[in-house]
C-alpha cells in the first residue's frame, strides 16, 4: 500500500485538511475518520459565504473624523491660550508683589536704621552725661548714688528701646509680607474655584 499525506494549515489553527491517496489495500479503517473530518470541514466551508453576506462593516466618514479632530485641536488651542493668560497674569501679579515687597523692605530697613542710630545716639549722650556727673562728684556716696541711678535709667532705656524695636519690626514684617500674602490668598481662592 502506498499512501501520500497532504496537510494544509488554515490560518494558524489546529485544524488540518488531510487527504490520503491510496491504492487498494487493507488499511480502510484509517481512511474513514479522515474522511469524516473532511466532510465536517466541507460543511463549515459551505456556511462561510452565508456569514460573509450577513456581516456588515461600519462605514467610515472621513469628513466627520476631520471635523472631530479639528474641533479637538481648536478646543486644545483655546484651553492653552486660557492657561497661558492665567499664567501670565499670575506672573505679572507676583512680579508687582515682589517689587512692592522690595520697596517696602527698603523703606522699613531705612526706618529701622534710623531708629537704631537714634538709640545709639541717646545711649551715647546718656553715657557722656553720666561720665561728666561722675567727674563732678566729690564724695564716694555721691558716686555710688550716680552709678545706681545711671544703671536703673540705663535698664529702663534698654527695655523701652527693645519695645520700640519690637513694634517697628512687627510693623515692618507685616508691611513686607502683605503684598505676597495678598497674591498667595488670591491664588488659593482661584484654585478653590477651579
Amino acid at each position: 500500500m502506498m499512501q501520500r499525506n497532504k496537510n494544509v494549515a488554515l490560518h494558524n489553527k489546529s485544524v488540518y485538511i488531510s487527504a490520503i491517496h491510496k491504492q487498494d489495500g487493507p488499511n480502510n479503517a484509517l481512511v474513514e475518520p479522515l474522511l469524516s473530518k473532511d466532510r465536517k470541514m466541507a460543511k463549515t466551508a459551505e456556511k462561510t459565504p452565508e456569514f460573509l453576506e450577513n456581516i456588515e462593516f461600519p462605514s467610515f466618514d472621513a469628513s466627520k473624523a476631520t471635523d472631530q479632530i479639528r474641533a479637538f485641536a481648536e478646543k486644545s488651542v483655546e484651553q492653552s491660550k486660557e492657561a497661558y493668560a492665567k499664567l501670565k497674569t499670575g506672573a505679572e501679579e507676583a512680579q508687582k508683589a515682589l517689587e512692592t515687597t522690595f520697596e517696602t523692605a527698603k523703606s522699613v530697613s531705612g526706618d529701622l536704621s534710623l531708629k537704631t542710630i537714634s538709640a545709639f545716639r541717646a545711649n551715647t549722650e546718656f553715657g557722656f552725661a553720666h561720665l561728666e556727673a561722675l567727674v563732678a562728684a566729690k564724695t564716694l556716696s555721691e558716686v555710688i548714688e550716680l552709678q545706681t541711678s545711671f544703671l536703673r535709667k540705663r535698664v529702663e532705656m534698654s527695655v523701652e528701646q527693645a519695645k520700640d524695636f519690637q513694634a517697628i519690626a512687627s510693623k515692618a514684617a507685616e508691611k513686607v509680607t502683605a503684598p505676597m500674602k495678598t497674591v498667595f490668598e488670591k491664588a488659593v481662592k482661584e484654585l478653590k474655584v477651579a
